[in-house]
């Protein structure tokens, strides 16, 4: 498990390494979400490689010796993780592996090749391009980065929490986007130890509902299979860390369809000229179906967790 200390020196070990990204209201629009309340974005896909993972991926690497890094690092990701990683080490010097899913953004993956990575893509879904990666770190020596479960990355994922906290001093509920279960395990621990009061909504999509399938079973289960388009948010099956943090802190999760993502996208660039991958509107594509446990609420954020063209064409 994490706590707050652990966030806390995240975010010292973070300073000047990764960007204090930007918010703003969510007002002026054509066709506004149905809530009463006053609405934030905070625009976290401004972050460097275009997603919060910079934070964990960076985190991880900062705190790990550089005796265990020197033969590179591996990881699979369905996007952004790998993008963060690709980042991370090209920043230090060192060569990554980045294993990926057949559906993952081809732009996501030129940008991973920008950063010199080597880019692989294994299975329809992230389990099995994570088992190669697992199985490559085991042959070559390269460090393995999990992208949501290891300690390290989550309390870098949690600093994204008290960055909001420290923008936002009168939110009273937070919408944010569920993959693994990485973001939202960092958020909610430092948004709990801070803030107990805010009510915390994950959203997973419908093909893809990873933790809410472990909470209405009240136990860790894996998916019988994944449909959701959405690779960035697709996964079969969480980790104890994560489940655990989230049954402990997060008030609900709510389910959207890849659709709903997509025109959710389409509705950012249209309205705000916010260019957000369908896992970066995942927020607003809740807020958009309405959301009763937000009746009460009276400011909410909105995290828009990830950048990517699919709203602009």
């Amino acid at each position: 498990m994490i706590d707050i200390a652990d966030i806390e020196a995240a975010r010292r070990r973070l300073a000047g390494r990764v960007r204090q990204t930007p918010v703003t209201a969510l007002t002026q629009l054509k066709s506004p979400p149905p809530t009463d309340a006053r609405v934030t974005l905070k625009l976290e896909l401004l972050q460097v490689t275009g997603s919060f993972k910079a934070r964990g991926a960076m985190n991880r690497l900062l705190a790990t010796p550089k005796e265990e890094t020197a033969k590179g690092i591996v990881t699979a990701s369905g996007g952004n993780h790998g993008l963060a990683v690709a980042r991370t080490a090209y920043a230090a010097g060192l060569p990554s592996v980045i294993f990926v899913p057949s559906g993952v953004s081809p732009a996501k993956v030129a940008k991973m090749k920008a950063w010199q990575a080597d880019v692989r893509v294994v299975g329809d879904e992230w389990t099995l391009s994570n088992q190669a990666a697992l199985d490559y770190a085991k042959e070559s020596g390269a460090i393995y980065f999990h992208p949501f479960a290891d300690p390290l990355v989550i309390a870098g994922q949690g600093t994204l929490g008290l960055e909001i906290l420290d923008d936002l001093p009168d939110m009273d509920a937070i919408i944010v986007a569920i993959g693994g279960g990485g973001l939202i395990a960092g958020m909610s621990t430092a948004i709990r130890a801070r803030r107990p009061s805010v009510k915390i909504i994950g959203v997973e999509p419908t093909g893809s509902p990873t933790l809410k399938a472990c909470l209405d079973a009240g136990r860790l289960v894996a998916l019988p299979e994944v449909t959701s388009r959405v690779p960035t948010m697709s996964c079969r099956q969480t980790e104890p860390i994560n489940f655990e943090i989230v049954r402990r802190n997060v008030d609900e999760i709510v389910l959207v369809s890849d659709e709903a993502m997509e025109e959710a996208s389409r509705w950012l660039w249209f309205e705000m000229g916010v260019a957000a991958d369908l896992s970066g509107a995942a927020s607003l594509a809740a807020l958009r179906q309405g959301l009763p446990a937000l009746a009460a609420a009276k400011h909410v954020c909105a995290l828009v967790c990830g950048a990517g063209a699919e709203g602009t064409g």
